[in-house]
């Protein structure tokens, strides 16, 4: 396979101009055929009817002169044979040679041609009859006139090999300027090659479309496109990086606190305090790890190249509740599910979706408080979307503060309520991989909050 560019749009250009030059070229020598047969049919015609002209009655019978003229006319330096037949119609030869390689119809009322061989060698011949008249009697005689085609086959190559010549020049040098023109138009292209390949590693910059030709200039802008989305995502990775080792760094020095206090403890009683101390600080940065986590996982499953597959969200809420179903006992808190469809299947990953309700039904359970309620609905709006709603009686969020809600880290709770406050984040990431949208509202007395995911729904597998 070729995989030269300048190369192949040669051939592209090569092809079609050798198809037309060989074209040509035959059309060239089909005229040139045509002339140089032209030419010496006209000369035999000549000569022939010179001779029959030349055909009289003398004492009742007939006679021939042939003159030297009507073989003069075929002198030429190709050294031609000539050969000629004057015949009458009782086969009576009266000039020439007998074994004339051609049989003449004495019905002929117009000039007759052949192409035969004759001595081991082509030969073009004319017959040529005419009526003769003697005392009313009517005869006829016929001529014909031979001549071998060396001086054919001369004039040919003089008339058509030029323009092959000529053909072949304009092609060579139609493939000269070709190639010329393409190293000089990809020079704008290979510039592009070049500004890129001397970058810094780390310079995401965009690139400059310079002189680049106008059908080029899409691969530029295309290139720049992709710049852009390197550099937000760059900016998302390193903003999480920046978030995370903050986020971290607060429970490590307060376990690292936590530690030193209990190595200079000298009552043993206090420790099982400082141990349980320890160990929440532990769980904190565990589960702030595993928010992290969980939030690469979201941000990564914005690409294309995420395996998505079809999940039932039914049943898949209902494994989630059950699992949550303790923390709610705990506080007390009617943990239900309400749904009027016994399926609803949507495009995406079963581990994120199972994050994105345990996030959106713990943050319920988290911020509702003892003796509350929380109900968690799923439902198919027009056989389209996928809706899920998580309703609680909860103090609700503040309808100024509710896009802040899923910022990283923003947590809109009281400080004595644990958190990371990536839950949200976690999830709107999660939705928008499954181009589907998330809202905050509340209930229809304006009370407690609603949180709403809508998905496009997908057909079973």
């Amino acid at each position: 396979m070729i995989v030269s560019l300048r190369l192949r749009l040669l051939l592209w250009l090569l092809i079609p101009l050798t198809v037309y030059v060989g074209v040509s070229t035959s059309f060239t020598h089909d005229s040139a055929v045509a002339s140089a047969d032209l030419v010496q049919d006209r000369a035999l015609l000549a000569s022939a009817r010179m001779m029959a002209g030349q055909v009289t009655w003398e004492d009742g019978a007939p006679v021939v002169n042939v003159p030297p003229a009507a073989l003069e006319m075929f002198a030429s330096p190709d050294h031609d044979e000539v050969y000629y037949q004057v015949l009458m119609d009782d086969n009576t030869l009266l000039a020439g040679r007998p074994d004339f390689p051609v049989d003449v119809d004495f019905s002929l009322i117009a000039p007759a041609y052949a192409t035969t061989y004759f001595n081991n060698q082509p030969l073009r011949v004319v017959s040529y009859v005419r009526a003769l008249y003697d005392n009313g009697t009517l005869r006829m005689v016929a001529v014909s006139v031979g001549q071998t085609m060396r001086g054919h086959a001369n004039l040919l190559d003089e008339l058509w090999r030029p323009a092959l010549h000529r053909q072949i020049i304009m092609l060579l040098l139609a493939i000269a300027l070709v190639v010329v023109g393409l190293t000089m138009e990809l020079r704008p292209l290979l510039r592009v090659k070049d500004e890129l390949a001397t970058r810094e590693p780390n310079s995401l910059t965009p690139l400059r479309a310079g002189e680049l030709q106008v059908e080029l200039r899409p691969i530029v802008v295309a290139i720049n496109q992709y710049i852009q989305r390197l550099n937000t995502q760059v900016a998302v990775q390193k903003r999480f990086i920046a978030d995370a080792a903050h986020q971290l760094r607060t429970p490590l020095t307060l376990i690292d606190s936590q530690i030193q206090f209990a190595r200079q403890l000298n009552d043993p009683q206090r420790l099982p305090q400082v141990l349980q101390a320890l160990q929440d600080s532990s769980r904190n940065m565990t589960d702030l790890t595993n928010k992290l986590l969980q939030l690469s996982q979201a941000e990564a499953s914005n690409s294309t190249a995420f395996p998505r597959q079809p999940i039932e969200l039914v049943g898949l809420a209902a494994t989630v509740l059950e699992e949550l179903v303790s923390l709610a006992q705990r506080k007390h808190i009617d943990l239900g599910m309400e749904t009027a469809v016994d399926e609803a299947w949507a495009m995406g990953s079963q581990a994120l979706f199972s994050g994105m309700l345990m996030n959106l039904i713990d943050n319920a359970l988290r911020y509702t408080p003892e003796h509350g309620k929380v109900t968690v609905g799923v439902a198919l709006e027009d056989n389209k979307e996928v809706v899920i709603t998580v309703a609680d009686n909860g103090p609700g969020i503040p309808a100024e503060v509710r896009e802040r809600v899923f910022e990283r880290f923003y947590r809109n709770a009281a400080p004595d309520q644990h958190g990371a406050g990536l839950g949200m984040a976690i999830v709107k990431e999660i939705v928008q991989a499954a181009q589907g949208t998330i809202t905050l509202g509340t209930d229809r007395d304006g009370k407690g909050l609603t949180v709403t995911v809508k998905l496009p729904t997908s057909s079973r597998p």
